[in-house]
């Protein structure tokens, strides 16, 4: 458990019994205000379809901090007053407070994010409000494209580690590389994340912006990956893109988001998806303060409903079932040992080369060797004119030796020859 951890479960702790202490039992939270005649309100409709409203009744993520790395939180008066607490860029192109907006396209795309995860509700019960409305925001700004004078790489990989060193609880990561596999940076970045209990969430992706498969972040070991459904619960075909690592599913359609300029928009994708679930984390982690990241994710994936039809579980295309946020906080769920999701650093053991290590020199006894008799002395110079012992015994004897039966030989046959022209010669013709 780490310090912080420990630190927020004594204060939960102590809270409750101040509570019994003054009231005789443990106080119920008042309850949220909501203006049912409020079309924005009402077009939440994941706050009752997931169970989140019943979730308000035990938290609304107190204590908890959400790392929304995007194109940056806008500074909307009402919706992030008080719940931004800390930001940067990591992009080389933004404002140091991570609080500028970032490309022409997707500037509101952060804002969008954060205000589903924990965007304040207004006290008349108007408004766009969050999935943890109590929860701390950190806003990392990060570049896509042309807004960025950073590799996008190296952005990501920073912006990991500076959410974990200012306490970020959890960790939204709504975007993909539509790439199977994952810059080696990442590898440390995200082990960081992890090794420091960090709950981090990432969106599957979408097929309706050229998502055909899943790709990293979404495919790293350990990460709580979301896959979208429509509102009917029914797999989204292009507000999302299926795979084996998803994990949870939830509303990726009909979503609605808050502006850098304040303006309420419709939109849909696993970019809203994910800050749900990021919410609901930020519920579980606030009603259980001595939990691990690892059984956060647990409760998460082992409460959530399963779909009629799935043919697996976890299934390529709602993982292990529909998001449920008020059973996830309130359920009976037994703890675990390890992430669900994976182990980055056995995958990380297994798959990447590792580092040549130097090996020791051997360490063998010397052999001792006698040493060679000395070679014999050169003999003198002699002419060359002048046949030596070697060519006497090598090359004259052998050639005196082949030649002389030859010539004897050849002698022999042309004076037979001769004998036998001489008898013909005197033989008279008849």
């Amino acid at each position: 458990m780490t310090r912080k951890r420990m630190l927020r479960g004594a204060v939960a702790a102590a809270a409750a019994v101040a509570s019994v202490l003054l009231l005789g039992a443990a106080a119920t939270p008042a309850p949220v205000p909501d203006d049912p005649a409020d079309p924005v309100r009402a077009a939440e409709y994941w706050l009752d379809g997931a169970g989140i409203r019943e979730a308000w009744q035990t938290t609304r993520g107190e204590g908890v901090t959400i790392a929304v790395i995007d194109t940056g939180i806008g500074k909307v008066p009402g919706t992030f007053d008080g719940a931004v607490v800390g930001g940067t860029d990591v992009s080389g192109s933004g404002t140091p407070d991570g609080r500028t907006p970032l490309g022409a396209v997707d500037g509101d795309h952060g804002s969008w994010v954060a205000s589903l995860a924990a965007g304040r509700g207004a006290a008349d019960g108007k408004g766009m409000i969050g999935v943890a409305p109590e929860a701390d925001l950190l806003s990392i700004s990060v570049g896509f494209g042309a807004a960025a004078a950073v590799p996008f790489t190296e952005q990501i990989a920073k912006a990991m580690r500076w959410a974990v060193d200012n306490g970020a609880d959890i960790i939204n990561l709504s975007f993909t590389t539509n790439t199977l596999d994952w810059d080696r940076s990442w590898d440390e970045a995200f082990l960081y994340a992890f090794e420091h209990d960090v709950v981090v969430v990432v969106a599957a992706g979408n097929r309706g912006s050229g998502t055909s498969i899943i790709g990293a972040p979404a495919t790293i070991p350990g990460v709580l990956t979301v896959g979208g459904v429509d509102q009917t619960g029914t797999a989204s075909v292009e507000a999302s893109t299926q795979g084996i690592t998803i994990g949870i599913a939830a509303p990726s359609e009909g979503l609605i988001g808050v502006s850098a300029d304040g303006t309420v928009v419709s939109w849909r994708g696993t970019s809203g998806a994910a800050p749900i679930v990021s919410g609901i984390a930020a519920l579980v982690r606030s009603a259980h303060p001595d939990l691990s990241a690892a059984n956060v994710i647990n409760r998460i994936i082992k409460t959530a409903i399963p779909v009629e039809g799935a043919s697996q579980v976890p299934d390529p295309l709602y993982g292990y079932g529909l998001v449920d946020a008020q059973a996830a906080v309130t359920a009976d769920v037994p703890t675990v040992d390890k992430n669900p999701m994976g182990d980055l650093a056995e995958w990380i053991r297994l798959y990447r080369k590792a580092e040549t290590v130097p090996q020791p020199e051997p360490t063998v006894t010397p052999v001792a060797v006698p040493p060679l008799p000395d070679a014999d002395a050169p003999s003198e110079p002699g002419s060359p004119l002048l046949p030596s012992a070697d060519s006497l015994l090598y090359g004259t004897l052998p050639l005196i030796a082949v030649t002389v039966p030859g010539i004897l030989v050849a002698l022999g046959v042309t004076a037979a020859a001769r004998r036998i022209r001489s008898a013909r010669a005197r033989t008279p013709n008849p």
